[in-house]
């Protein structure tokens, strides 16, 4: 276990205070027979150090509170939105509550700018041609009101977002209770006891029998629960980061980081220490995503490290990560 105190777990302790998973709430989107819920889990203690030990090195530093879906999007989700509009994302077709895989990044980007717009809020992602499946521009110093430096290709408008390469990784692989960071999303340094489904704490959908045709659970029985209460983000299936595999976020043609692992992986590559990719217009049928998002009275968001700094380490560590590509 690796442990990184701060003040605040240390007061907790003493006092003899456990964190309690914190239930964001639950938001709806779509209309009438299009509707559709997700329910979001507040990742807390901001300001956390990062973890120095997985891939990349270093990750987990949030410097502000955000919410994180607790489950992986559905098919149902992309299903009602491609009800809702001209504009059509391919998925898989597995049964309404699996998640929604065969999801382009290019494709899960638009479904989280409807997200935002069909709420009255900001798109996060910049689209200037209307494919599906076309790339995003990234914010430039031109686009005073979005524009970030520390991370062009969201909107620092937006509400809802794909969840960055530290976003996702604290929520995974971090402990509110010790301040520490995990091996395995379930809390523990030890593999989780692979399941095919079900909420078991200390479970995680994984190594499974390629000859049985099984595929990933439903969202909602994806697994035990993450220290902060998130479900599958270890096994069931890999997972869309909204960061480039090089951390720079300087191009929208770049491949993105997927992560998590899928049902028929080993324990290894649900690990902190394995981060892979695929390019940003190809869809998987072992790649889905979950959204992410800033509480509504959020402040501004903390900038996460310099891309700069964080691009020297990653050269330095991040090839740790096994790739996986594909084309």
């Amino acid at each position: 276990m690796r442990l990184f105190f701060t003040r605040v777990a240390l007061a907790l302790m003493v006092a003899g205070t456990a964190y309690a998973p914190s239930q964001a709430g639950t938001i709806t989107f779509g209309s009438g027979a299009n509707t559709f819920t997700m329910d979001f889990v507040t990742i807390g203690n901001p300001g956390n150090t990062a973890d120095t030990t997985g891939s990349p090195n270093p990750a987990g530093a949030v410097g502000y509170e955000y919410d994180i879906g607790k489950f992986e999007v559905s098919e149902d989700m992309i299903t009602k939105f491609n009800a809702s509009q001209s504009l059509q994302i391919t998925k898989d077709n597995r049964g309404p509550a699996k998640p929604a895989t065969s999801v382009s990044w290019n494709e899960a980007a638009r479904f989280v700018n409807w997200l935002n717009t069909s709420t009255g809020n900001h798109a996060a992602y910049k689209f200037t041609t209307g494919g599906v499946n076309d790339d995003i521009d990234v914010w430039t110093s031109a686009d005073t009101a979005d524009y970030d430096s520390s991370n062009p290709y969201r909107s620092k408008r937006a509400k809802y977002f794909l969840p960055s390469y530290n976003e996702w990784y604290k929520a995974a692989y971090y402990d509110p209770n010790t301040s520490a960071y995990y091996d395995y999303t379930t809390g523990s340094d030890s593999a989780p006891t692979a399941v095919a489904s079900g909420t078991t704490a200390g479970t995680a959908v994984y190594n499974g029998n390629p000859m049985s045709g099984s595929g990933p659970a439903d969202v909602n029985l994806a697994g035990g629960l993450s220290p902060y209460g998130v479900m599958g983000l270890g096994g069931n299936v890999y997972e869309w980061e909204e960061s480039s595999f090089d951390l720079l976020n300087s191009s929208g043609s770049s491949s993105r980081g997927i992560r998590g692992g899928y049902w028929l992986d080993n324990s290894s590559i649900l690990s902190s220490s394995s981060r892979n990719f695929i390019n940003r217009s190809n869809g998987s049928d072992d790649v889905g995503f979950r959204v992410a998002s800033l509480p509504s009275s959020a402040p501004p968001a903390v900038p996460e490290p310099s891309m700069m700094v964080i691009g020297t380490l990653f050269g330095l560590g991040g090839l740790m990560a096994k790739r996986r590509m594909k084309k």
